[in-house]
């Protein structure tokens, strides 16, 4: 699954993981500022910050678009000299042109929070009659996240094109690289389906799965300061009282509550899932050879096995009862969690519309990245599936080590990117 597509995975993911956190790092504590040498500077500590479009065109914004580059080129000159790879170009640049869409995307809503402060506020004030203005200075405070949207629309519909044309890259691989051991392949049971079906479901769910998961942890890192900043406003939490970061400990508590419980409820669906897998294709694989074979796909023997078919399904839906209870009536709790937490500051008169806005919008990204586990468990569980179905699948070829066959691979295809 993965060595069709990425040189040398376990390496390749591991520098990719320590070289991501390095450059981090570096950019924390000393790359922001190397930018003032291109006269790019970092934003002076007591200026206004920017609402709208521009701040995403501002020279602190420029200089880390450079910076993001100079970091994948660099990853991708290493890996293009130690291990060539024919799908190298879509495996490592195209994958960071997707992280930085996504993060662009990110950056987009902390602008659109931003935003929602002075507009709210100012909304308040005309609602209250204590501030007074005019249509068109109305109208220009909507333009401005009018902008932000439309660019967030237009990047995220790019994004989305371009992450399917990568998936299908990955699908090819992997039915490339299949394919060229089927001689070795060909007698184990259901090895066109894993090959045709199993494939096309892992990188769809992968598409969906892996773009969410991304875009969890960019949106957790761009607003967890954002949140920090604005619990400010907030005096204490409901029965605990005041204590340090409470916006912050209250959404880890609520997530990490939230994510044990689903986990906690849903710990037999993977199992479930696989078994279902696997009567699925008995029954199927029954049924094709009948197409050929008169004396196949009798009417006891299609009886039973789908007899099979059927008590799987009604215990896992079974099963999934308790597992639905415990995840909807998390999510229905979520929806008025933000407001309890804020009550006390609330009743204190110690929020502005603005400032609830602007709080209630973090904290639901922030909750919303954490409860990633907790929204997506059911992909999940499909994704699990799918994969013990293709590592079954490929045990078959651990007789020959796995990079002695690499070896061969590349040696065939040389380095050219195939799409």
């Amino acid at each position: 699954m993965f060595v069709s597509f990425f040189p040398q995975p376990k390496l390749f993911f591991s520098s990719a993981a320590i070289w991501s956190l390095a450059a981090i790092l570096f950019w924390f504590f000393g790359g922001e500022q190397l930018g003032g040498l291109v006269g790019l500077p970092p934003a002076a500590a007591d200026a206004a910050p920017i609402i709208g479009i521009a701040v995403l065109a501002s020279k602190p914004f420029i200089w880390f678009y450079f910076y993001f580059a100079l970091c994948v080129a660099i990853f991708y000159a290493f890996w293009s000299w130690y291990s060539p790879h024919p799908w190298q170009r879509w495996s490592i640049l195209m994958t960071a042109v997707i992280l930085f869409f996504i993060y662009f995307n990110v950056q987009v809503s902390v602008a659109v929070n931003a935003w929602y402060g002075p507009f709210f506020d100012y909304v308040q004030g005309l609602m209250s009659g204590t501030g007074k203005s005019t249509n068109a200075e109305f109208y220009i405070g909507l333009a401005d996240f009018s902008w932000l949207a439309l660019v967030g629309m237009n990047v995220q519909v790019v994004n989305a094109f371009i992450v399917s044309h990568w998936i299908f890259r990955w699908r090819t691989a992997m039915n490339n690289y299949f394919i060229e051991n089927w001689s070795r392949l060909r007698h184990i049971e259901g090895a066109s389906q894993r090959i045709q079906e199993d494939t096309m479901r892992f990188s769809q769910i992968m598409e969906d799965l892996g773009s969410s998961f991304v875009q969890s942890i960019m949106t957790l890192i761009a607003f967890l300061p954002v949140m920090i900043q604005l619990q400010a406003h907030i005096s204490e939490l409901p029965i605990v009282g005041a204590i340090p970061q409470p916006l912050v400990v209250a959404a880890l508590a609520w997530c990490l509550f939230g994510t044990i419980s689903v986990m906690i409820a849903g710990m037999k669906l993977p199992g479930l899932q696989f078994r279902n897998q696997r009567v699925e294709a008995a029954y199927r694989k029954e049924l094709v050879y009948g197409e050929d074979h008169a004396d196949r796909a009798q009417p006891a023997t299609t009886a039973e096995l789908f007899a099979n078919v059927r008590h799987n399904y009604f215990r896992l839906y079974f099963h999934y009862i308790y597992f639905n209870v415990v995840r909807y009536t998390y999510l229905q709790a979520d929806n008025i969690f933000s407001l309890l937490i804020l009550g006390p500051s609330l009743v204190a008169h110690k929020i502005t519309f603005g400032a609830l806005n602007q709080i209630s919008n973090a904290f639901g990204k922030v909750t919303g990245s954490l409860q990633f586990l907790l929204t997506s468990w059911s992909t999940i569980v499909e994704l699990q599936s799918v994969h013990k179905r293709l590592r079954a699948f490929e045990a078959t070829l651990l007789g020959e080590p796995l990079p002695d066959i690499d070896q061969r691979y590349l040696a065939r295809h040389g380095a050219e990117d195939p799409a």
